[in-house]
């Protein structure tokens, strides 16, 4: 893939590193340039990195009526040598490529989206914020963008590449568990549908739930299937709870749930975590009988943005609580959490492949 540098004038452009001056935030901020590609005539066709800006569409886009979109999320990280690394790209270009066959985009070799993301990192690498805990969010989609109103796969995409400098998530630190609404009224997705795909739709039929949740004084929402029996995800996030020997549960993946790429990491990271992760199906019943017995001492949601989310708390919609543990952040998730971003920062050797430097491309 030979890639066009439609670039701004250097005159346009960040020249300086960008040293913010107080919290940037998370997903506000939007760096020079973005990558762009189209599918059309059966092939993805001319790569190129061009001014970040609106993108031309008709009225009858059928992304826009159909909601054909898929999107990722993924990080990059500064080391102490001044150099950006990104975590686990390939395992997002993986998953996106799922996400699309689950709503009939084509196939989008994942060397490409690779590079897509190095080039475009590489280009707009001034852009990094020069803060602690900082990171470039990494936003790769695709859309359907043939104007035509019958119901039915477009035959024209785009694949677009932006970028985020963010902040760190927690801003006070890693210290404040969250609550979560144990609904039976809503759910995220059944079986046969497209719960497992990174769909845009899928995001806009969470809004309602999570409204509710904070209507609760809860956080987010936590899933059940559409019996209302077994554990599903939290929100964006996959679920995970901590028994009392401290080994780490996390609900087994299903046609109804996304896969963390947070949470196969960790389930990778067993033997340097010193414990069992493991995924079994979680009964809503059983799992609030442990809780409330001492025999699940700490629970959360793994996931790009946060990494770990720990749960105090949960509510019902009758207004009943469970406490989990004391309610606070407990020693399994902290640990978790120290560890999965000191690889992500290079401040520990994670397994091989896991963080790749971003190369000098472009001068």
């Amino acid at each position: 893939m030979e890639i066009k540098y439609n670039l701004k004038p250097s005159s346009q452009r960040r020249s300086e590193p960008f040293v913010p001056e107080g919290d940037v935030g998370f997903g506000v901020h939007r760096t020079d340039h973005m990558f762009v590609m189209d599918f059309y005539d059966g092939e993805w066709r001319d790569p190129r990195i061009e001014p970040y800006g609106p993108f031309e569409l008709m009225p009858g886009t059928m992304s826009l009526h159909y909601g054909q979109a898929i999107f990722e999320g993924a990080k990059a990280f500064m080391h102490d040598d001044g150099e950006i690394y990104t975590f686990r790209i390939n395992k997002n270009a993986e998953r996106m490529n799922r996400s699309g066959e689950i709503v009939c985009i084509p196939h989008l070799p994942e060397d490409m989206q690779v590079k897509a993301i190095q080039a475009l990192i590489d280009v707009d690498r001034l852009w990094f914020p020069r803060q602690p805990g900082a990171c470039l969010y990494i936003r790769p989609f695709i859309f359907a963008t043939e104007d035509r109103l019958s119901v039915s796969p477009s035959n024209r995409y785009t694949f677009c590449v932006m970028l985020s400098p963010s902040g760190a998530y927690y801003k006070s630190g890693f210290s404040n568990a969250i609550r979560l609404l144990i609904s039976t009224k809503y759910h995220r997705a059944v079986s046969g549908g497209t719960g497992a795909s990174k769909a845009a739709g899928n995001y806009a039929a969470s809004l309602r739930a999570a409204k509710a949740a904070a209507d609760m004084g809860a956080a987010q929402v936590l899933y059940l299937d559409a019996n209302n029996q077994q554990i599903e995800e939290v929100g964006a996030m996959n679920h995970f709870h901590v028994l009392k020997d401290g080994t780490v549960i996390i609900p087994k993946f299903t046609d109804t749930i996304l896969k963390s790429i947070t949470s196969l990491s960790i389930m990778e990271l067993s033997e340097m975590l010193g414990c069992e992760v493991r995924q079994e199906t979680v009964m809503l019943d059983k799992f609030i009988a442990d809780i409330e017995a001492g025999e699940i001492v700490e629970a959360g949601g793994f996931g790009t943005a946060a990494v770990v989310s720990p749960v105090g708390s949960y509510i019902f919609e009758d207004g009943r609580t469970v406490t989990v543990g004391d309610g606070e952040v407990g020693p399994k998730v902290k640990r978790i959490y120290q560890l999965f971003t000191d690889i992500q920062n290079g401040k520990v050797q994670g397994p091989e492949g896991w963080v790749v430097q971003v190369p000098h491309l472009h001068a």
